[in-house]
């Protein structure tokens, strides 16, 4: 079986070390010069808990895998949500027949997926997976493999040979569930990620400091009502995602809320700081188009008004603008929300 991770940052390079420290065979391809260089030179290093190693591993630039000649059984692709559908166009000649592509990503990237690859190779996951990468070929892991999770599943629903072959694969790297609510799970965890990531990158700080801040809170379960109305208006049905049971993601919308925020925020630990942030903080694009800006064009296609999220997006734009940087003073801008 031959396996590709397309898109190795933080999460995609944890996961191409953990499955080749497994065995498997696995290319690493990714469109950052310096980090494919340092990665054939010395490997991958993770840095996690205090730990430190280092894995050997097979990289290729772009534009090396025409040359390889492969063919993949399984792409991982863990690009940013801005970067799926040319990446889905650039491998999809180098998939095998029965080959596909999981989406190891934020946001609904199945969707756009499937007018370049179709349903049948295209397969849903939603990850609970905290890195950082600021060096090239060097990763700080903040969940080690007992808290790294992955909830897999058909865009049909149904329970196939391949989605359990592949759990076992991911086993290698986390924990793993399967779901018959692919689509539903991940508006749940869109959830999250739609009162989490822009709050604490535009305050500058870890996601578990910030969202225990009342104020911070606050804005976070709004955002999170408006993402939730959106969603359940599209026929999602949310559910529990990170390991949880369903008896322990019961109550009203605001306790689900509480509980997804709160669940993930203790998970990923104190000092985690989330891949927005990282972004503003590297100077590059961030996924908040494909987050809370998502909830506001979905929002707006069926008649739902998200005014918070339509400002988490217009204040993480000054970020871009450099009209403002990421700090805890911005909190007098969130105050604003409630």
């Amino acid at each position: 079986m031959k396996i590709a991770v397309l898109g190795t940052g933080a999460i995609g390079s944890c996961i191409g070390a953990d499955l080749t420290a497994s065995g498997y065979d696995v290319q690493l391809i990714d469109q950052w010069p310096e980090h494919v260089d340092a990665m054939k030179k010395n490997g991958i290093k993770i840095l996690s808990a205090g730990t430190e190693k280092s894995v050997p591993v097979k990289a290729a630039h772009l534009c090396e895998v025409s040359g390889l000649n492969h063919k993949y059984d399984i792409v991982m692709l863990c690009s940013k949500s801005y970067d799926s559908r040319w990446l889905a166009e650039f491998i999809n000649p180098h998939l095998k027949p029965k080959g596909y592509i999981v989406s190891f990503q934020n946001s609904m990237n199945n969707e756009w997926l499937i007018p370049v690859i179709g349903y049948q190779k295209n397969m849903g996951a939603v990850i609970e997976l905290s890195a950082e990468m600021f060096v090239p070929g060097e990763v700080k892991r903040n969940t080690n493999n007992s808290g790294t999770w992955f909830g897999l599943g058909e865009l049909h629903g149904k329970q196939t040979p391949r989605i359990k072959k592949l759990g076992s694969i991911m086993e290698n790297v986390g924990k793993v569930d399967f779901t018959a609510n692919i689509w539903g799970a991940k508006w749940t965890k869109l959830i999250a990620n739609s009162m989490m990531q822009a709050v604490s990158a535009l305050l500058g700080l870890p996601d578990y400091e910030a969202v225990n801040k009342p104020i911070v809170n606050d804005v976070c379960i709004k955002a999170g009502r408006e993402a939730a109305s959106v969603g359940i208006a599209q026929g999602y049905q949310i559910e529990a995602i990170y390991g949880l049971s369903a008896e322990e993601f019961t109550g009203s919308t605001d306790q689900k809320l509480k509980k997804n925020l709160n669940t993930l925020a203790a998970h990923i630990g104190p000092k985690s700081i989330n891949s927005m942030l990282q972004d503003h903080l590297k100077g590059r694009r961030s996924e908040i188009d494909y987050l809370n800006g998502l909830v506001v064009k979905k929002g707006r296609e069926i008649g739902i008004e998200t005014p918070v999220n339509q400002k988490l997006v217009k204040l993480t734009n000054l970020i871009y603008k450099g009209e403002i940087v990421p700090s805890p003073g911005n909190i007098s801008l969130l105050e604003k929300l409630i």
